[in-house]
């Protein structure tokens, strides 16, 4: 599949046969890995280990910056909008379902989803606020 030549400075170089030139970087042999080497160059020098696993700490550092850090800002937001949902606001749920808040208590949340139809949802399930009533007096007085 791949032809070895020599070219002018005698270094080996592969030659794809088949069109196939992505191939040969995978498969590189031990004469090239030695030959890419620096001649210099000692396998147990702290700064070339340092440098050989910087690669990582950037990838983790990467997606410490764009996977986990606005996963956690996001949640932060969500856990504030849940503890401020009181009573009158018509919400969202995790399920698609709207409705309006008619009670709230430190863990659940009564949302009248139709007239007369009250459904005890845990807080944490609703998905959005849509829009905010005016405060209610108390929790446990219908209006």
């Amino acid at each position: 599949m791949f032809a070895t030549s020599a070219d002018a400075k005698s270094r080996l170089r592969i030659v794809p046969v088949f069109g196939a030139p992505v191939l040969g970087l995978l498969f590189a042999t031990s004469a090239q890995a030695q030959a890419a080497a620096p001649a210099g160059a000692n396998p147990n020098d702290p700064m070339a280990m340092v440098i050989q696993f910087l690669p990582f700490v950037a990838i983790i550092v990467l997606f410490y910056f764009l996977m986990i850090r606005p996963q956690q800002k996001r949640a932060k937001e969500h856990a504030a909008m849940v503890t401020a949902v009181k009573r009158g606001d018509t919400v969202v749920l995790s399920n698609g379902m709207e409705g309006k808040v008619s009670r709230v208590e430190d863990i659940h949340a009564m949302v009248e989803i139709s007239s007369g139809v009250n459904v005890k949802v845990v807080k944490s399930m609703i998905h959005d606020v849509r829009t905010r009533g005016e405060p209610a007096a108390a929790n446990d007085t219908k209006s």
